[in-house]
């Protein structure tokens, strides 16, 4: 019997190739944490938030061939599932939109951020230089990694890195600025 210790994302994939259960499973156990806690970013609902999850990963299984081995696994996955949470809401509700905050975003979110309607805070973001707006999209909307930016973009990935931080000042400006304009007393 196989035991449970830690799986390379390698070895993962050729056992889940193969329609292996055990290695389905250890990847699951490995990143369904982590997808959880994405999803539990936009629902508190955890029967909602699993079901997005599993359908997320029965996805992963389904198109496992498909992945190139390009990028991040991990940001792989993440795309998938955060399409089966978008897929889920617009489903329940067609006007709902998304945005993914990194959780250091969330961490360091002030309150003028909390008072905001994502549809706000989406139009915001298209008030960023397009180069800017593209990488922080690509990162904190769609969960691509600085690398998988930089070959996308073709540019370096110290490159993403520093549009992304612009990208933060910038819309802590644009916020604080939406802020005075509409919640001004």
């Amino acid at each position: 019997m196989r035991n449970k210790r830690t799986y390379t994302d390698e070895q993962l994939i050729a056992g889940c190739l193969r329609n292996d259960r055990f290695y389905q499973e250890m990847l699951y156990r490995k990143y369904a944490p982590v997808m959880l806690a994405m999803c539990f970013r936009h629902t508190r609902d955890e029967h909602e938030a699993r079901e997005i999850v599993n359908t997320g990963f029965l996805k992963v299984f389904q198109k496992l061939d498909q992945y190139g081995a390009h990028g991040s696994f991990e940001g792989w996955i993440r795309t998938i599932v955060f399409r089966s949470l978008s897929d889920f809401f617009r489903k329940k509700n067609r006007s709902v939109r998304f945005l993914e905050l990194d959780q250091r975003d969330e961490a360091k979110a002030s309150s003028p951020l909390q008072d905001l309607y994502l549809e706000d805070l989406l139009e915001i973001v298209k008030g960023l230089p397009e180069q800017t707006r593209k990488v922080f999209s690509l990162y904190a909307i769609e969960g691509y990694t600085h690398k998988e930016i930089a070959e996308l973009l073709d540019m370096k990935e110290g490159t993403s890195k520093w549009y992304l931080s612009e990208a933060r000042k910038q819309l802590k400006q644009l916020v604080n600025q939406y802020n005075k304009r509409h919640y001004a007393g």
